[in-house]
């Protein structure tokens, strides 16, 4: 009988190492080495039984003698998550979708489940963390027809992938990867070593039966997918959940697509029959008051393909003791350096201030657009001045003070017109060659005439 010999592996990257070490060489995160038993390869699974990691053995040849077929995409019966996945969900492809405990990702999944299964796709939903019963409970609940739908409750890899090749079903969901073995491995469920080999056998039986998967994936306290960060490689497509439990309203972003695009968001309202798709996300996140307030403005951001219209918060305020930058929504080190840049270019000081800043409706910005509305918001609460309600700003701010363009301007201006805006300050670079009725552009190059025309904008209008 062979030894059993063990590693060291890391429960961030995966990496294997022979001893033990404080410290990971291969990404540098500290005390994530833990004992991993490594089982003797046995005879029989030496021997490739789904061919490489594609699921087809394949020889060397030329890529164009490679045949291509267009993608079939399967409807998931929700508009907006359709958009997250680029349209629709791809035969024999792995989506991962994380978040928060308590957001809804059980909930999405039951409801595509069921709508595909009544849609004569045929879905078979494998549960780990409930029972049948619970499954059931909660589609009751929710009213969901339930009388297409095949259900499991399973955790053994191979036991589940013997099912799916015995039922052939269109698409599969499994909640969670977390609980998840494979019987080759004699570590814990949920462990780095299960997790990886579980989510290579999948999907390397999703390309070779063409089956779809979705796999639940938990979050660590840090809002990142727990388990090696190779798992984020494997599959074809990763999704994470936007938002607060307590809020009304989630957002599933595409950080990952290999069939879409990336940073897609679709955005869904929960309700006590499950999560419902938000037609016009602008609208909610334009909660604004009845009257112009200091410190609130509109920016025009873009998600993906689509453009939003987003209000963003400001409270500058005298610091009692050292100044504090916070940010909501926002990258917190931006936040510092474009405070910088406007004491410098724009001759607004906020070093002995308070600066809180909010993006309302937890949505989190990642693009450099939102980099104009966060100053002007910010000056707008230091001097006490509110702009115009029908304003709407969007930009990117450089270190000398340049009003940098963005893409998509003219998608932009069109979202902020089909919402009633009258005013957009925008980087002269994305001024539009017509006009658009209804709408006056004020078009600036750098830092300080963004700031004299808002502030003229607001003695004139406010």
């Amino acid at each position: 009988m062979s030894k059993v010999k063990t590693v060291y592996r890391c429960e961030q990257c995966g990496a294997d190492h022979p001893k033990w070490a404080g410290q990971c060489s291969e990404c540098g995160e500290w005390n994530t080495l833990t004992e991993v038993r490594l089982e003797p390869v046995s005879a029989h699974r030496a021997k490739p039984q789904l061919g490489g990691y594609a699921g087809q053995t394949t020889a060397v040849t030329t890529l164009n003698k490679i045949s291509v077929s267009n993608e079939t995409r399967l409807a998931t019966g929700i508009g907006e998550f359709d958009r997250v996945l680029g349209g629709g969900l791809v035969t024999g492809s792995v989506v991962l979708i994380g978040g928060d405990p308590g957001i809804g990702k059980s909930t999405i999944l039951l409801q595509t489940a069921t709508y595909m299964a009544n849609a004569k796709s045929t879905a078979l939903y494998v549960t780990g963390e409930e029972s049948l019963s619970q499954v059931a409970l909660r589609a009751q609940r929710l009213d969901l027809p339930t009388d297409q739908l095949k259900v499991m409750a399973e955790t053994c890899v191979e036991r589940i992938c013997e099912v799916l090749a015995h039922e052939r079903p269109a698409v599969a969901i499994l909640d969670s990867i977390q609980t998840l073995y494979t019987e080759t491995l004699q570590s814990a469920p949920g462990g780095v070593s299960q997790i990886r080999e579980s989510a290579a056998l999948l999907t390397r039986f999703a390309k070779h039966s063409g089956t779809a998967l979705f796999i639940v994936g938990h979050v660590t306290k840090e809002g990142a997918l727990a388990g090696p960060r190779v798992l984020e490689h494997m599959v074809d497509c990763v999704l994470y959940f936007e938002g607060q439990s307590d809020s009304r309203y989630r957002m599933i972003r595409a950080v990952k697509n290999r069939f879409g695009a990336v940073n897609e968001l679709g955005v869904f309202g929960m309700t006590d029959k499950g999560l419902r798709e938000v037609a016009n996300p602008s609208a909610i996140f334009l909660s604004r008051y009845d009257e112009a307030i200091p410190g609130s403005i509109v920016m025009i951001s873009r998600e993906g393909t689509r453009p939003l219209l987003v209000e963003v918060q400001a409270l500058v305020d005298d610091a009692h003791g050292q100044p504090r930058r916070v940010a909501l929504g926002l990258e917190q080190n931006r936040l510092n350096m474009l405070l910088a840049v406007m004491h410098r270019h724009g001759g607004v000081q906020t070093s002995g201030q308070d600066v809180y800043v909010n993006v309302v409706g937890g949505l989190k910005i990642t693009e450099t657009g939102s980099d104009l509305a966060v100053l002007l918001a910010c000056a707008s609460s230091l001097r006490g001045k509110a702009l115009p309600q029908q304003l709407a700003v969007f930009g990117e701010v450089g270190l000398s003070g340049e009003i940098r363009p963005v893409p998509n301007g003219q998608e932009r201006l069109k979202e902020a017109a089909k919402h009633g805006f009258k005013y957009v300050i925008l980087p002269r670079g994305n001024a539009p060659q017509k006009s658009i009725a209804g709408v006056q552009i004020i078009a600036v190059a750098r830092l300080h005439e963004a700031l004299s025309e808002a502030l003229q904008l607001s003695d004139e209008l406010v």
